[in-house]
């Protein structure tokens, strides 16, 4: 029997099952829409539709590295339970490995065929809300390249599995320094980029909408004290120094000794291994970082349900 692609679409909108469940159920009903959509909930895979308006804020990061490349992935859950589900942890452990080959986008990496499996990326993440019986969702793509010699690290903060957390942060140093040196000391520095959770390598880097925002923010709250609009605008100048002290990496206090900046602290391993050691790159993923989740009142939500 043929199939029409755009039955396996509309299928697939109104059950959320995979492509290739879409296509064995209208192979199996003689392409006739309803009782396919029967056909699949009676084997649970048209339940992740239900599921998909749900808040997904919980879950877990993950992080794969691959020689000179490294990603992480974010993919969120309903509950922290589910981080703890064997079957979620492998799913994000393999789509960390898969998205590390493509190029870091959400879309190719949906697109993208699943370890050991004639499916998609994005049909095995539809099986895996069936199955688990949560709104899942992969939220989040991060990669970074190491050009030339050097090392890769990664720390993974709140650790439930290996390579698999709450926080996780890849760094990629450049040095011709001894590689077991390298990896400690960028143990250490990705620790404090967790602790930190810096949004700029250095002061070239740092966005200059984000601190004009800053600036403005200040200046209203000195003009809301009373202060003249010309003052206000010079009393902001230090404090705005200190923001960029607090968001750029290089000019961070590292939180392990609690008084070098990061790029002194960079200069002193430098002389030590007789080797310049300089930061390339690091990415950071907090799990549920600017999810907006609605508060619930508890009795209310029980009471609403008894009277459903």
């Amino acid at each position: 029997m043929s199939l029409n692609a755009n039955l396996i679409k509309e299928l697939r909108e109104k059950s959320g099952a995979g492509i290739v469940d879409c296509k064995n159920a209208l192979m199996q009903n003689d392409n006739d829409i309803d009782k396919s959509i029967d056909w699949l909930r009676k084997k649970g895979l048209s339940v992740a539709a239900k599921k998909s308006g749900r808040v997904a804020a919980e879950g877990l990061v993950g992080v794969h590295i691959n020689n000179n490349q490294a990603c992480l992935i974010e993919i969120n859950s309903e509950t922290d339970f589910v981080s703890r589900n064997e079957l979620f942890q492998k799913f994000v452990n393999d789509c960390s490995k898969i998205a590390s080959t493509t190029d870091g986008g959400l879309d190719s990496l949906l697109k993208s065929k699943f370890i050991e499996s004639d499916n998609t990326v994005e049909d095995e993440l539809t099986k895996n809300i069936a199955t688990i019986g949560e709104n899942l969702k992969i939220r989040r793509i991060e990669k970074i390249t190491l050009d030339g010699p050097g090392v890769i690290v990664s720390y993974v903060h709140n650790s439930v599995s290996e390579n698999l957390g709450k926080i996780a942060v890849i760094l990629s140093l450049k040095s011709n320094a001894n590689q077991n040196s390298l990896e400690i000391i960028g143990k250490k520095i990705a620790m404090h980029i967790a602790a930190s959770n810096p949004i700029s390598l250095n002061l070239d880097d740092l966005d200059p909408k984000i601190v004009n925002k800053e600036k403005q923010v200040l200046i209203e709250q000195a003009i809301s004290s009373g202060k003249p609009k010309d003052i206000a605008e010079k009393m902001v100048e230090g404090r705005i120094r200190k923001f960029c002290e607090e968001v750029v990496l290089l000019e961070q206090t590292f939180v392990i000794d609690g008084k070098s900046k990061i790029k002194d602290v960079l200069k002193q391993y430098s002389s030590e291994l007789k080797a310049e050691v300089l930061i390339d790159s690091f990415k950071i993923l907090i799990l549920g970082q600017g999810i907006k989740v609605e508060e619930k009142d508890f009795a209310a939500e029980v009471a609403a349900t008894a009277n459903q």
